[in-house]
């Protein structure tokens, strides 16, 4: 409805056959670079921000570049980095074009490893020097890194005060910066610790090269370095010595997928990418398991590593109901069965009436949830339609026979996402008039007065799009109810694992259970909560408590909704209006795989998350109240 914003996306190629055998079979040695747009243009729904990419030749001469990168940024930034590719081989005539092996000798972007990103920012620091991949540069092939990820780091102080203690320097205060330096800091212990080695062994010049590139090991670098983080993550990189590698957090909250043929290794977020890109099937796809690495090495070696010990799989539920593709075949049956869980409560809402009901979804994310609603009422009529005959006995007449088999489900595409809201062409209160319009209805598709309208949308967070747009322009149909439907649960809380979510004062239904609290004489709830939450800041985040769940816990989820439509519904509306959300157990069912469901439950999978939390709480109740005099 307001759309969120997404986490970033990621993926990586490795050829396993020279560039002259692309050439000869394809017709190009491009055909990595061109994979790469392909997985990074289906991943864009994953990152609008910027984009950028890397590449690594295996077989550079000293003296000659090895490591490229081009980056840009802005929702067209796919195009504008491979545009700047590609005109590194505008002026070569055809015969250069297609010579694979003068693309390896002379041009850059002609390697074997490719690395893709696609950005969404969760810290609200933007600019080209914040856009992925990294690089961390040094005169040894083996001790240049490029790193790109889809990530957040919850306890990046730690890490930044233990790296800082060794003598490090990061340049910016950032969890990507800190990570690549201290991978890269692993990295070149590693690389020393070999040149040693070597130098044992006797060896000089390209030799020690060599013996380096030949042996070293990413799993040592991953396990050091690694073992103090604290969120989601899926981490990727490749060295310039040709070493790649992705790492997938312990908890499994950001997700990861890969694919091994004679020809590719790929990596990327989301498994129908892959699918598409290399018309595989499912199957043919691996996913990347908790806690483990994807490890290459320069000669083509891929190896799996269980880098840290997988902990209880939190994998991000919201990744199915709403960041994900649809196309993927698991998360089109979860979102379907996502629609057919609420039915239930739709038919509560609507007191049973499906002869006058007009059931439709908001474009474009909840499109499967409908056809999901669409098949669970279905399902019930059938139900009904059978009663019905059962109770008209063996003789039934045609007519009568007639009159129940015509009925039907009715469903209309209601709702239009019709404009854009471009904040630059106004402000202030022709500003809110244009927002007001963001969606257009179908008119004359339901009967005024009579019909109830269902209208089906992924989830709720801010409710901000309700209230400007959604219910004043479907009340213009005349409606008897509008019944908002979430095919999610009540979004309560923050992310802090990658997905850049509302504050916790944006949070429509926390904003309704404050409102309670206050209605009721509650206030005491959020000053104990507040007391609570403040006199554990100085104790380890392990031991910390989600004491923001006492907000909540004094009342139902329909009281909670009935809040927000309270605070939701504009002046004037005719219609009456209802909020049904999907049920957290409802949520569990259709996506039994994908538990981490700390937006809904507060349970945060990590120690970091609960401590984001806790602060974020004291900073709302710090801004909102006055309760700082009796917290001793």
């Amino acid at each position: 409805m307001e759309p969120l914003k997404h986490e970033c996306g990621v993926a990586m190629i490795r050829l396993l056959k020279p560039l002259e055998y692309y050439q000869e079979k394809y017709g190009t040695w491009m055909y990595g670079l061109n994979k790469l747009y392909l997985l990074m243009e289906k991943q864009h729904n994953r990152g609008q921000e910027g984009a950028g990419l890397s590449c690594v030749k295996l077989e550079a001469n000293p003296g000659e570049e090895y490591m490229f990168r081009e980056r840009a940024l802005g929702s067209g930034a796919i195009t504008e980095i491979f545009e700047a590719v590609q005109s590194n081989f505008k002026d070569l005539t055809q015969e250069q074009l297609h010579n694979a092996e003068y693309a390896k000798r002379f041009l850059p972007f002609a390697g074997e490893i490719y690395m893709g990103h696609l950005r969404y920012s969760t810290t609200g620091k933007s600019g080209i020097s914040y856009v992925h991949p990294f690089l961390r540069r040094n005169n040894w092939r083996a001790k240049n890194l490029s790193l790109c990820g889809n990530f957040n780091m919850t306890n990046v102080d730690e890490i930044f005060e233990k790296i800082t203690a060794t003598g490090q320097h990061p340049r910016k205060y950032s969890d990507t910066y800190i990570i690549l330096e201290q991978l890269g800091h692993r990295l070149d212990r590693e690389v020393e610790r070999l040149f040693a080695e070597s130098k044992q062994e006797g060896m000089e010049g390209m030799d020690i090269t060599n013996y380096i590139e030949e042996r070293i090991d990413l799993s040592n670098v991953l396990r050091t370095a690694s073992k103090d983080w604290d969120g989601g993550y899926v981490m990727c990189g490749i060295t310039g010595s040709g070493e790649m590698f992705s790492l997938r957090d312990p908890w499994g909250i950001r997700p990861a997928f890969w694919y091994k043929d004679d020809e590719v290794l790929v990596v990327a977020s989301e498994r129908p990418v892959i699918q598409t890109t290399f018309n595989v099937s499912a199957d043919d796809i691996v996913e990347l398991n908790p806690g483990e690495s994807l490890l290459l090495s320069k000669n083509g070696e891929i190896r799996l590593a269980q880098i840290n010990k997988p902990l209880i799989r939190k994998s991000c539920s919201f990744e199915r109901i709403y960041f994900s593709r649809g196309s993927d075949k698991d998360i089109y049956k979860e979102r379907k069965l996502l629609g057919e869980m609420v039915v239930p409560a739709i038919l509560k809402s609507i007191n049973y009436d499906v002869e006058n009901t007009v059931l439709s979804f908001i474009p474009n994310t909840a499109e499967v949830a409908f056809y999901g609603m669409l098949q669970g009422f279905d399902d019930y009529l059938n139900e009904m339609k059978v009663r019905k005959i059962e109770v008209l006995g063996h003789n039934p007449s045609h007519d009568e026979l007639e009159k129940i088999l015509s009925m039907r489900i009715r469903s209309e595409k209601v709702a239009i996402k019709d404009i854009k809201l471009r904040t630059f062409i106004a402000e202030g209160n022709s500003r809110n008039d244009l927002a007001a319009h963001v969606y257009d209805i179908t008119y004359d598709s339901l009967k005024p007065y009579k019909d109830n309208l269902v209208i089906i949308d992924d989830s709720i967070v801010r409710g901000t799009t309700l209230k400007q747009s959604i219910i004043s322009i479907l009340d213009r149909l005349n409606p008897k109810k509008i019944v908002i439907v979430s095919s999610s649960p009540q979004v309560r809380y923050p992310d802090y694992y990658g997905i850049d979510m509302a504050s916790m004062d944006q949070f429509i239904a926390f904003k309704a259970a404050i409102e309670l609290l206050k209605d009721k004489g509650m206030v005491s709830v959020i000053e104990n909560a507040y007391r609570k939450s403040k006199n554990q800041i100085n104790i380890p985040k392990e031991q910390m408590v989600n004491y923001v769940k006492e907000i909540y816990a004094p009342f139902t989820d329909e009281q909670i909704s009935s809040k927000m439509v309270e605070i939701l519904t504009p002046k004037g509306t005719k219609a009456k209006v209802e909020i049904v959300y999907q049920t957290l157990e409802g949520l569990h069912k259709a996506c039994p795989n994908s538990k981490g469901d700390w937006y809904f439950s507060g349970d945060y999978p990590t120690p970091g998350g609960v401590k984001l939390v806790n602060q974020a709480f004291i900073d709302y109740v710090d801004n909102n109240f006055n309760f700082e005099k009796t917290v001793k």
